[in-house]
C-alpha cells in the first residue's frame, strides 16, 4: 500500500502543475526543525497577501496534501515524504519568476530548502531577489 502511494505521489510531484504568477512564490523551511514556526509564518503571510502562493496552492501541492503527504500519518516514511516534496519543490522553484519570499529562519543543512530550493533559486535566471535582497547575498547567510 505505502509503496503504491509513494509511486502515485512521486508521479504527482513530477507531473502536476507548479506554475505561479511573477512575484508570487512564498517558501518556508521546517525540515529537521523543532517547530512549524516558519510554516505558520508563511501561511499567515499568504493570508494577508493573497497575491502570493506557496507550493500547497499549486495543483501539484494541493494534490500531494490531498493524498496525505502533509504529515507522516500517511504511511510513508519522513524520508519518502521529503523525497516527494523535494521533486515538487525543485520544479516549483524552477518555474518561479521575480521576487521570492522565504520563511527559512534556522533552515537545517539537510532541509529541502537548503538541499533543493536554495540551489534552484540561485540557478533560476528569472529570480533576482529573495525577501527583497539580492539572491546571492541572501544565500550567503546559509554558507557553513
Amino acid at each position: 500500500m505505502s509503496s503504491d502511494l509513494f509511486k502515485k505521489a512521486f508521479r504527482v510531484a513530477q507531473d502536476y502543475d507548479v506554475s505561479t504568477p511573477e512575484n508570487s512564490v512564498v517558501l518556508y523551511s521546517i525540515s529537521f526543525q523543532p517547530t512549524k514556526e516558519n510554516r505558520d509564518n508563511a501561511f499567515n503571510y499568504v493570508k494577508h497577501h493573497p497575491e502570493r502562493m506557496m507550493i500547497e496552492h499549486t495543483d501539484c501541492g494541493a494534490k500531494l496534501v490531498e493524498m496525505g503527504l502533509s504529515s507522516s500519518d500517511c504511511g510513508l516514511s519522513d524520508d519518502e515524504i521529503a523525497d516527494i516534496w523535494s521533486v515538487a519543490s525543485k520544479r516549483f522553484i524552477e518555474s518561479a519568476k521575480g521576487d521570492v519570499v522565504a520563511f527559512v529562519k534556522g533552515a537545517d543543512p539537510r532541509s529541502v530548502f537548503r538541499t533543493q530550493e536554495l540551489p534552484s533559486l540561485l540557478n533560476n535566471k528569472n529570480i533576482s531577489t529573495i525577501n527583497g535582497e539580492n539572491k546571492f547575498s541572501f544565500a550567503r547567510k546559509f554558507m557553513d
